[in-house]
């Protein structure tokens, strides 16, 4: 007979070390986009300002990851396709903000078995998200 170990951490928000390594990652998801040109079409869907996407994603990761919920808190349901809807999301845009993401939990230091997961997530999430087949 194997005996399971107890996971490590209850949930995704304690695997990556709580808000303040969820506020880093957004962080520098954010200034990525706004620095490296190769998420060029995903920085244009967010038009000039960051401040409030980088607050309303910081709430909904903390609360998508098994953290607090600020997010639905503030604001009930994330409807997070409806709320897209006015934006132009396409493969392009999806595979940007995956490749961003990406590179804000390396460079963040997420550990590697949490990126994998999250990626897989991540990925069916924005995908779901898309509303023009381009």
């Amino acid at each position: 007979m194997q005996i399971q170990e107890k996971p490590q951490h209850d949930t995704p928000f304690e695997w990556i070390g709580g808000e303040d390594k969820v506020k880093a990652l957004v962080e520098r998801f954010y200034d990525l986009m706004d620095l490296e040109p190769q998420y060029a079409a995903l920085r244009a869907v967010h038009g000039p300002e960051l401040t409030k996407a980088r607050q309303h994603l910081f709430w909904f990761l903390c609360g998508w990851l098994g953290g607090p919920q600020h997010y639905t808190d503030r604001f009930g349901h994330p409807k997070l396709r409806l709320r897209h809807m006015p934006f132009t999301i396409g493969i392009k845009e999806r595979d940007q903000w995956l490749a961003c993401m990406e590179q804000a939990m390396t460079e963040t230091g997420v550990p590697e078995a949490l990126r994998t997961r999250l990626k897989d997530s991540f990925f069916q999430t924005a995908d779901w998200m898309r509303n023009t087949p381009t």
